[in-house]
């Protein structure tokens, strides 16, 4: 699932296309959240395929851990918080850029 989905949008006068503002939920401490220390080369999508199956989960670990703002790349021996039911979370995402 693209996680533009449903996210409106709509074209300026230039015919440039120009998105809503992506809105993301609170994502609470879980006791089945993991936690990694990060290594050289580790990006936040590459985590999100290794412990969800799925790059495009990767705003999800970003979103818990206040990182990602302008890249993926995270520093080595950063300690992130890998949440728990991103399942769900996509799904609250969904919900709260409907309409």
């Amino acid at each position: 699932m693209n996680r533009y989905q449903g996210i409106g949008s709509r074209k300026d006068t230039d015919g440039k296309v120009l998105m809503k503002t992506v809105l993301y939920p609170d994502i609470p401490r879980s006791s089945d959240d993991l936690w990694v220390q990060t290594d050289s080369g580790d990006r936040l999508d590459l985590l999100a395929h290794q412990y969800y199956g799925n790059v495009q989960y990767w705003w999800i670990i970003a979103q818990a851990n206040g990182v990602g703002k302008g890249t993926l790349y995270v520093e080595p021996g950063t300690q992130l918080r890998i949440p728990a039911n991103a399942a769900g979370l996509e799904e609250q995402q969904r919900k709260l850029n409907q309409g």
